[in-house]
């Protein structure tokens, strides 16, 4: 199945927008899902988890502040992350430009995005850090 440009839907958040490039609502995908997000400036995709599935992070442009647990690392185009299921991680834009990444999560759940996440931001440790 070919996926065209024209066919990723997106979704607009307060922090920046996910295109839905891979899952089981548009190409039945059970195994994984594959994501296209861009992080303005400023914003952060908050402290969160995903039970029981695994999340790569691929940056494509500008830089990124990636928190795994508690510990950063800045990331630049080329760089990326593995976080196993059930790991608290959050990423957060540095610079003036958009952080542009490519994510791939496995297994797929659900039969739309595929996507499980559950929100950690409230929650100490998490609540205080990178404020």
């Amino acid at each position: 199945m070919f996926v065209k440009a024209g066919d990723v839907r997106e979704d607009t958040f307060d922090w920046g927008v996910i295109g839905w490039r891979c899952g089981p609502g548009n190409t039945g995908a059970k195994r994984f899902v594959v994501m296209d997000a861009s992080i303005w400036p400023g914003q952060r995709h908050d402290f969160h988890k995903h039970p029981g599935q695994d999340e790569m992070i691929i940056v494509r442009s500008g830089r990124l502040e990636q928190f795994i647990e508690t510990e950063s690392e800045i990331l630049e185009p080329g760089d990326s992350v593995f976080i196993e299921g059930g790991v608290v991680h959050a990423s957060i834009t540095v610079g003036d430009e958009p952080a542009v990444v490519q994510i791939v999560i496995g297994p797929a759940i659900g039969t739309d995005t595929g996507y499980e996440l559950v929100d950690m931001s409230g929650e100490e440790p998490y609540a205080s850090l990178r404020r």
